[in-house]
């Protein structure tokens, strides 16, 4: 029995999702929204990216209005329609309020952080006569008032029953879509992509051209690689120390000798990465942060020979581009490790309670020689 019966799902016409959604989770959640829109092409799907960090600090605002999961969702056509603008209260209700409007017959929250919030939420815009389903958290003794937020559900998850020999991230999505409405989505089909428009492969192109990547110039062997160090949080983060250290330890090296460094920064951090680097008088060394456009990204992406990266969306977007990617994790997180195992080299740290800054630059170099 599926959580949304056949009889219903056939006779829908729209459904929403619910998520508070990375880019790293969209790079494999997007496969499943795909091939489920795909299955039932009567549904106009409308997804709902909820935004953890919503806030009354306008000073705020800027950055949470431009995310970039924003740019990529919106241009994904299975989706019909993507509410965004939900960093405010205020915006948070006039969405809600715009959902409401939609008298969806199908709500489905997908959302793991405080799922009873989330249960309050998808009834409070599927109304009355919606069949609500959601995520249901852990019993807290010292929250009986979540038992009133579950009861808001007319169906809920399963929770996920983690094989011993370990799991991938993807078969904790394919058992969300199995248990809703049976959707099988083979090892094959949950591999990430990225459609990726020809306006940002075009400004790609011209980018590297300005930094010095030719087509004669590679055709005689110089590569492009890509240093992505930063994380959301300090223990996925890398020194740009160490950065600097790898690009000086990689120019020694005969085959990567003559390679353009091209070197992510966040936006905020990206006067900082700039007078870092520059103390290390590094040639042929770039910075960029995708300030314009997601896909910035993964058009740039694209165009290098190898990706070295911390545990953060860049190393699953590597996979997305298929091109080869070293990627710097902790122990604690080995369900999300990059799906392409052929393209794919992971360096962890050596004691479970390290971060990630605690890989040295010989690892990489390593990795690199082998």
């Amino acid at each position: 029995m599926h959580l949304i019966p056949s009889e219903t799902l056939a006779k829908a016409k729209k459904i929403l999702f619910i998520a508070h959604l990375a880019i790293g989770d969209f790079t494999y959640l997007q496969n499943f929204f795909k091939a489920f829109a795909e299955a039932h092409p009567q549904l106009k799907v409308d997804l709902w990216i909820d935004e953890v960090r919503c806030t009354s600090d306008s000073s705020q605002w800027g950055f949470l209005k431009n995310y970039s999961l924003y740019d990529w969702t919106e241009n994904c056509s299975f989706f019909h329609k993507v509410y965004r603008r939900t960093y405010s209260p205020a915006l948070l209700q006039e969405s809600i309020h715009e959902a409401q409007q939609e008298n969806y017959p199908l709500v489905v929250s997908l959302a793991t952080l405080r799922p009873h919030k989330y249960a309050k939420l998808a009834r409070e815009v599927g109304g009355p006569n919606a069949l609500i389903i959601g995520m249901k958290g852990k019993a807290r003794w010292f929250a009986p008032w979540d038992n009133s937020a579950y009861a808001k559900l007319d169906a809920s998850f399963a929770p996920f029953v983690r094989p011993s020999s370990g799991h991938h991230i993807t078969e904790v999505y394919a058992d969300w879509f199995k248990q809703l409405c049976g959707l099988q989505v083979t090892t094959q089909q949950r591999f990430p992509f990225v459609s990726i428009p020809t306006q940002w492969t075009d400004y790609a192109k011209q980018q590297l051209q300005e930094w010095g990547v030719t087509e004669e110039a590679t055709n005689t062997g110089q590569q492009v690689v890509f240093i992505n160090s930063y994380a959301k949080t300090k223990k996925r983060c890398w020194p740009l120390a160490s950065v600097a250290e790898l690009i000086v330890s990689m120019r020694a090296l005969p085959a990567w000798r003559d390679s353009v460094f091209i070197v992510n920064a966040v936006p905020q951090e990206i006067d900082n990465a700039r007078t870092v680097l520059a103390s290390y008088h590094l040639t042929d060394t770039h910075l960029f942060s995708a300030e314009q456009n997601f896909f910035q990204l993964p058009a740039i992406l694209q165009r290098c020979d190898l990706i070295i990266s911390v545990e953060t969306a860049v190393m699953h977007l590597a996979n997305a581009v298929h091109v080869p990617v070293i990627a710097l994790m902790r122990q604690k997180n080995p369900e999300w490790v990059p799906l392409d195992s052929n393209n794919s080299t992971v360096i962890t740290t050596r004691r479970r309670r390290e971060w990630v800054n605690a890989i040295p630059v010989e690892e990489i170099i390593k990795a690199i020689t082998q």
